[in-house]
């Protein structure tokens, strides 16, 4: 809200678009104002990007929007004046808006268009695959790198001569899924390294695009990724299942089942699956013979799901259905036997469809690092950024083990000086890269000093290299700058305005009073009526008649009210008030003569209305239109606060350059 009120306040009144004669021509100052000139392009960017309906100017409403525009510099400059512009509060808040408004300029445009492109491909498609994992840190020492590599493709030729994945899983993947164990005295079946199902951003990024970079039925080469290395089968590739929702029955087969019991339980699936394709209901069904009795008693409907989060049986069958309420044939899985009806399915949709999700879903997957490796590549080359890779080797002998601890004295670097690397104009040395280790450092497992070295330098480099970019925005971008200072005026405009405008007019009641009684004129009632409504909830006829007599002759509302209403039954409302022509319906057709009016009837309501008096036009108090009145109050103090702002500094339009706008 404050966002928008702020754009707001920066534009002003902004309906106008204005054409430039020329590209080639001089930037004349159109405005100054106590000492800052407004040069003509600034003038008319305002218009320009603000004026969405295209209107053609005219001489009247361009000499007015000048005013304007007098009035808003003004108050700006007065802001600068009172120090509000050096606040800590607004310091942050311009830097916090700043940061937002700086996203879009440091991404790789052309990365993010092939990355959303390639989500979006791989979105519509769901792919089955089992993998072998060697794991080793992403920060491992080189030699306990190379020992994982070579043992994961020692496993690679083993199946590529014929062995079987799954055997080879269960004997040396260290993801312990793939083999049978107990948690909580549940024994869980391994899975042999079958992942079941996944599609787009359900893996980690180098995961995913290894197994959508493999055909089906091939074994990848091994893929690194922060869990290690991975041996990726894929086993599956069908069109995308998109969101459905299924109901299903369940039919458990017990742990220790025989043969017999196996096919016993086949068999009831089968008697429950041909009383669905008769025509009996499914959710009866369910409810008789499921298994699963959390959905049993809810017609077995599941929640909606996509391709990741059934099992892979479920998903192949689920895919195979095709039509909205089609029945599959029972199927077996690790869980029993089940049969599932399709309730609803929601398709993937188009790229334009998507591209919002994707968007935010690429923000917060590992694969948003590529956009930033190109950005951070293209500030490299730009700025012609350099290093200095014997200063970095020398940190080698300096840096200990109790940095993972968060030990480290910066003094052990006291005697380096030299020079790091260098970023366009900015050059760090030896003391900027020890006093960052210092800083960042913390608790942490132990690693090779070197790797861990190496590690916090590229962060430190990525780090400068963006704060660099971030910070040649304004110069780089004329409307990135043009939009921070108008976040910074508007800013300033609403802090100053809400202290001198919105919050005196609501906290000065004194003030207020005396504003009122100077205009209470210009606050006037129409002609009212005041009348009572007397609303009756029933047609009984002799409640209707002692009621009606008790009216005439006066009886107060509060004891007509404790007259007709018991502790058993309310029959009786009574709304009285002034009410003005259109307030109400049944005001509005009655005479508007003191008296009982004629009654409405309906089947089971009855209306009765006493007209007590015609009031005449009189003045609001200041209660009846405080909002009204505050806010005129509020316009008043603000055209006080302009005069005052008009004498305290001097400003001067250049009326030629006004002129000879078109």
């Amino acid at each position: 809200m404050k966002n928008s009120m702020i754009r707001l306040f920066s534009g002003l009144v902004l309906l106008f678009v204005f054409t430039v004669a020329s590209a080639q021509e001089t930037d004349p100052v159109i405005l100054k104002v106590a000492g800052e000139n407004i040069s003509k392009s600034e003038f008319l960017n305002v218009y320009q990007k603000n004026n969405v309906n295209g209107e053609v100017i005219d001489r009247k409403s361009l000499e007015e929007y000048m005013e304007l525009y007098i009035n808003f510099r003004l108050k700006v400059k007065e802001a600068e004046q009172l120090g509000l512009d050096t606040m800590r509060s607004f310091i942050d808040e311009l830097a916090g808006y700043r940061k937002q408004l700086a996203q879009p300029y440091l991404i790789d445009e052309g990365m993010n268009k092939s990355l959303l492109q390639e989500a979006y491909n791989r979105k519509t498609e769901d792919i089955r695959a089992s993998h072998i994992l060697i794991k080793v840190d992403r920060n491992a020492p080189a030699a306990d790198t190379l020992a994982a590599y070579k043992r994961i493709m020692l496993i690679r030729k083993r199946i590529m001569k014929g062995e079987d994945f799954g055997k080879l899983a269960m004997e040396n993947s260290d993801d312990l899924s793939a083999n049978d164990r107990t948690i909580e005295n549940r024994k869980i079946k391994g899975n042999r390294g079958d992942l079941g199902y996944f599609t787009v951003f359900d893996m980690v990024y180098p995961f995913e695009s290894g197994a959508y970079n493999t055909p089906m039925g091939e074994v990848s080469m091994p893929v690194r990724s922060d869990f290690g290395y991975h041996l990726i089968k894929v086993t599956d590739r069908k069109p995308a299942l998109g969101r459905v929702q299924v109901a299903h029955i369940l039919l458990r087969i017990p742990p220790d089942a025989k043969a017999s019991d196996s096919t016993a339980v086949a068999a009831k699936a089968m008697e429950a699956y041909n009383k669905v394709i008769s025509g009996e209901d499914f959710a009866r069904v369910a409810e008789q013979y499921s298994d699963d009795k959390s959905t049993a008693s809810k017609g077995g409907v599941l929640p909606w799901f996509g391709a990741n989060k059934m099992i892979p049986e479920f998903i192949k069958e689920v895919s195979a259905i095709k039509n909205i309420n089609d029945v599959a044939k029972p199927f077996s899985s690790n869980f029993g036997w089940h049969i599932v009806k399709l309730v609803d399915r929601k398709e993937i949709g188009s790229y334009e469809d998507n591209l919002s999700d994707l968007k935010q879903s690429l923000t917060r997957n590992d694969r948003a690092k590529k956009s930033e490796e190109a950005l951070l590549n293209r500030i490299r080359k730009e700025y012609k950024f350099s290093q200095n890779q014997k200063a970095l080797n020398a940190f080698y002998n300096v840096v200990t083990d109790t940095i993972f601890s968060g030990g480290w004295k910066i003094e052990q670097a006291a005697g380096l000086k030299k020079k790091m690397m260098t970023i366009g104009s900015r050059t760090f040395n030896q003391q900027d890269f020890a006093q960052y280790l210092f800083k960042n450092q913390r608790k942490r497992n132990k690693e090779d000093i070197r790797v861990y070295v190496n590690s916090m330098f590229t962060t430190f480099v990525n780090e400068n290299c963006l704060a660099y970019e971030d910070s040649r925005l304004e110069s780089k971008y004329p409307e990135f700058k043009s939009l921070v200072k108008e976040y910074r005026d508007g800013i300033l405009l609403f802090e100053l305005t809400d202290r001198k405008i919105w919050s005196k007019a609501v906290k000065d009641s004194t003030g207020l009073e005396a504003y009122y009684n100077n205009h209470k004129n210009s606050y006037m009632w129409d002609q009212r009526l005041d009348a009572t409504i007397y609303t009756f909830t029933t047609t009984d006829d002799k409640i209707l008649s002692e009621a009606r007599k008790s009216i005439l002759k006066g009886i107060t509302d509060n004891e007509l009210l404790g007259m007709i209403n018991t502790d058993s039954t309310s029959v009786l409302s009574i709304d009285r008030r002034k009410f003005l022509k259109g307030d109400n319906a049944l005001i509005d057709e009655i005479d508007w003569k003191p008296g009982m009016a004629t009654e409405t009837a309906t089947k089971d309501k009855v209306t009765m209305i006493m007209v007590n008096e015609v009031v005449k036009p009189e003045i609001k108090k200041l209660n009846e239109a405080r909002g009204i009145i505050t806010a005129d109050y509020q316009n008043y103090l603000e055209q006080e606060w302009i005069k005052e702002l008009r004498s305290k500094y001097p400003y001067e339009v250049n009326r030629e350059v006004l002129s000879a706008i078109k």
